[in-house]
């Protein structure tokens, strides 16, 4: 679904409009592309914790411009800025935040990034160091809101670290080398155009251990992935996605949509598979495609989903029971068979969709509602049941996104919901199968039990 106003004002006579009546100024976002540059230069890395070493490492290697102040950057703009403050235990440890942060946010350029790394405060115990750590993700969801043109701010919480804070649970040495990688591919996501639409968002991340990727441009090469609802919309761009970073699609769906399905599958080199995901054998029938077609099955992504919206008083039973049943119920019975002993391997990834109403609720959505904070729900217990085996399992939770639903709704909700976000528009279906193509790569070991979400920070809900 085009959004006209966006077009409108990117053109300089709408740019002017905008600027004279104080009008909402959409920018056009950055979005990932093959060979891309990581990010805009220079980034800006700075802070006191123990992470500005290996980040600035990382960003060189990417052949990304590094400054270590304001004065090298001369008269030009910062394409990002990372802030560590990893090792802050008290607040007047947080006055760096606006020593380094208040001048480099005034020197951002077009699409910047800025991220916060912080520590996960859940493994803290002292209530001041867990405040202290736990003000860095107010200080971002808000940082986000001022920010214009593009720029978003999102956090980042490695885990506390072998020497300091009763040890992160891991070995020594090597976990704190782990835990600089892990939290390296988190901050490499959040300063790449695949996180265009996800702003004011805090990741979690482990000293699990990770494998690299086996490329920067096709980091799913020798993978097979399966996703759900593929024949359109956001499940189709997934698939797309998947493809484009080198996994083999196994494209699920319904037998009603199987002519669009087909067209998906054959576009991405991938199979086509039509059945019905609430089916009892269902689970055993996606394992037994990608295993008797591919060869084994390392990526699943539950997608598929409906919306039969009534309120509440006037639910029937159906809307009620369909809803549960697909977006659900359906999940939790493949679930059995996919994570089963001959299911998903050990590194296997699973990513699972969510919803913003699944945080916020919505109107005459009380069914969908609660299955989307089921999912969140489910996503959290689960993931540590399976961690042994090195599979993660991550949700993902779209805002308001481009798709033919988002055409089908009144004119003057759907202008709201786009401009009440901090990057004032909708997101593209694109932004929702980045996030989950970043998820479910190797090197991405480091963060499970996460629901993200993709929705520009709508001002809606938390």
């Amino acid at each position: 679904m085009a959004d006209q106003y966006s077009d409108f004002i990117n053109t300089p006579f709408g740019k002017n409009v905008a600027k004279r009546l104080g009008l909402p100024a959409p920018v056009r976002l950055r979005r990932y592309e093959p060979g891309q540059i990581l990010c805009e230069s220079p980034v800006l890395v700075a802070g006191t914790g123990s992470y500005v070493a290996s980040v600035r490492s990382l960003l060189t290697n990417a052949a990304v411009s590094v400054v270590d102040s304001l004065e090298e950057l001369g008269d030009g703009r910062l394409g990002g800025v990372v802030l560590d403050l990893s090792d802050a235990r008290h607040p007047s440890d947080l006055a760096v935040l606006r020593e380094l942060g208040a001048p480099a946010v005034k020197r951002l350029g077009r699409n910047a990034r800025v991220v916060v790394i912080g520590t996960d405060h859940t493994q803290l115990s002292d209530p001041v160091q867990v405040a202290t750590q736990r003000a860095l993700d107010g200080f971002t969801r808000s940082l986000a809101k001022e920010l214009r043109a593009g720029a978003t701010a999102n956090l980042v919480l490695g885990p506390v670290r072998e020497g300091g804070d009763g040890g992160d649970g891991g070995d020594g040495e090597a976990a704190s080398r782990q835990a600089e990688a892990n939290v390296g591919e988190a901050v490499r996501f959040f300063l790449s155009g695949r996180s265009a639409f996800v702003d004011g968002q805090p990741v979690r991340v482990s000293s699990a251990a990770a494998q690299a990727n086996p490329t920067v441009d096709r980091p799913l090469d020798g993978q097979v992935a399966v996703v759900t609802g593929a024949a359109r919309g956001i499940g189709a761009a997934i698939a797309r996605t998947l493809h484009r970073d080198g996994a083999t699609v196994v494209c699920v769906d319904v037998p009603a949509a199987g002519e669009a399905l087909a067209q998906v599958a054959g576009e991405v080199g991938g199979t086509a598979l039509q059945l019905d995901v609430t089916a009892e054998d269902a689970g055993r029938r996606i394992l037994d495609h990608a295993c008797g077609r591919h060869g084994g099955l390392d990526i699943v992504v539950h997608n598929a989903g409906i919306t039969r919206d009534k309120l509440f008083v006037n639910m029937d039973e159906s809307r009620w029971d369909s809803v549960m049943a697909v977006n659900l119920a359906s999940i939790v019975q493949m679930n059995e068979t996919l994570l089963g002993p001959d299911g998903l391997g050990d590194g296997g990834r699973m990513v699972c969709l969510s919803s913003q109403s699944g945080f916020a609720g919505n109107r005459g959505q009380t069914n969908y509602s609660a299955t989307k904070a089921a999912i969140i729900g489910l996503v959290g217990a689960l993931a540590p049941q399976v961690a042994e085996r090195g599979i993660t399992v991550n949700g993902v939770a779209p805002g308001l996104i481009e798709t033919e639903m988002t055409g089908k709704m009144p004119f003057a909700t759907r202008e709201a919901a786009r401009r009440l976000s901090s990057l004032q528009q909708g997101g593209l279906p694109v932004d929702v199968a980045d996030t989950i193509a970043w998820l479910v790569q190797p090197a991405s070991a480091g963060v499970t039990g996460q629901v993200v979400r993709v929705c520009g920070q709508n001002m809606i809900g938390a």
